[in-house]
């Protein structure tokens, strides 16, 4: 099934990519994931476990900060609580606020940092003003798409309990075969339109049908194929409902809120049935279950967006970095009007980012990491000039 969709994509004029995190990320091809010893391997699992032994950790846990404290201008530590009572944890050189695109500007906006307007109507008293703080949310929005196969070649066999049984066994002795994959191994981004100036669409493929049955669901012969949009011209807001932490934030995000959006949702599915209707997928007695055959004019698409689209929970952009004075934070991250103070998640993202969000998150606190501790930067490549070797690691 994987082998087929490949080539349909190649058939229709996609570009099918060896590596999609290396010099050819455009296209369809094999997807990677993050795991080690067949698991899934977070950024918990890869970096705050080797550590948590350290003597310069402590990892506190059920806690709800309050706000950050503010000295002079100078972040100087965080204020929470814990089992009831406020706690104060004081810094010695600069305070990291890594909270994500929801909870980062919250947080801020908590502690004084934000649009004068806002704060004031959430009953904040105002420390330094930063009106970008809390603006620019952006996500990646995304619908599933279902397909029937006549040919037995899906992974149903994952539903039935021997099939369970024989995939857990092999996932405990060996550490491979299904349990160990987070099944979307294939998908890739394209363009929805040539016209556009960057990959906006983006693929997970599913090698099984979900069907619901009641509270539950069935496997059944066939694929769900993810379509995503990957740059949306939508733009929405994280304010502060009250200035009591405990209290969720308004989160709006606009969803759809431009033609554009929707036009290139239209376009996705146009570009996705070529590709599931070419030749390769025939042979597999492939056909389209949702949404059908029958969704096929503007209006109808429209509406089935409206009604059907999900978030991907890729929140992001909040907290936006850049030069001018609309931004959160700097180039290094540090936040503007207030000194010993940085953001690093994906809320410093300018634009939400043609992929999926771990990955590159991970990359924005490798590179801040190297920026708290001062190190300079690496060099610059140029990879026109770099041959590599059959492997894709460079010739020295």
């Amino acid at each position: 099934m994987f082998d087929q969709f490949l080539q349909a994509g190649a058939n229709v004029g996609h570009t099918i990519s060896d590596d999609l995190n290396g010099a050819q990320p455009e296209g369809l091809g094999r997807m990677d994931s993050t795991k080690a010893d067949g698991q899934r391997c977070s950024a918990a699992v890869a970096y705050l476990h080797p550590a948590r032994n350290r003597p310069n950790l402590t990892v506190i846990t059920g806690a709800q900060v309050h706000r950050i404290a503010i000295a002079g201008g100078r972040a100087t530590g965080v204020v929470y609580e814990r089992s009831g009572a406020l706690v104060s944890a004081w810094a010695s050189r600069e305070v990291i606020l890594s909270a994500g695109a929801i909870n980062s500007p919250q947080i801020l906006m908590l502690s004084g940092i934000g649009n004068p307007e806002e704060l004031c109507r959430a009953g904040v008293r105002i420390v330094a003003r930063n009106d970008g703080v809390g603006h620019n949310l952006q996500d990646h929005l995304n619908i599933g798409l279902a397909f029937n196969c006549s040919k037995p070649v899906s992974m149903t066999w994952l539903g039935h309990p021997v099939g369970k049984a024989y995939a857990g066994t092999r996932w405990l002795v060996t550490k491979t075969g299904p349990v160990s994959s987070n099944i979307w191994e294939v998908g890739g981004v394209i363009r929805s339109d040539p016209a556009v100036d960057y990959p906006n669409m983006q693929y997970h493929l599913g090698p099984m049908k979900i069907e619901q049955t009641g509270k539950g669901f069935s496997l059944a012969h066939g694929f769900m194929l993810h379509l995503s949009q990957l740059r949306q011209e939508s733009r929405g807001t994280v304010r502060l409902r009250t200035s009591d932490p405990r209290t969720a934030p308004i989160i709006q995000f606009n969803f759809l809120a431009t033609a554009r959006d929707l036009r290139e949702f239209r376009d996705g599915l146009r570009v996705t049935r070529e590709i599931t209707r070419d030749k390769a997928l025939a042979v597999l007695g492939t056909s389209e279950a949702f949404p059908g055959a029958g969704v096929k004019n503007d209006i109808a698409i429209d509406e089935l967006m409206r009604t059907r689209l999900e978030t991907e929970f890729h929140p992001s952009c909040t907290c936006r970095m850049g030069v001018d004075d609309g931004s959160v934070v700097d180039p290094q991250l540090r936040v503007r009007g207030v000194d010993g103070l940085r953001v690093v998640d994906a809320s410093v993202m300018p634009t939400v980012i043609s992929s999926n969000l771990n990955g590159p998150t991970i990359m924005i606190a490798e590179k801040a990491a190297d920026m708290i501790l001062g190190r300079r930067a690496l060099l610059k490549v140029d990879l026109a000039a770099v041959r590599f070797n059959s492997d894709g690691s460079a010739l020295a």
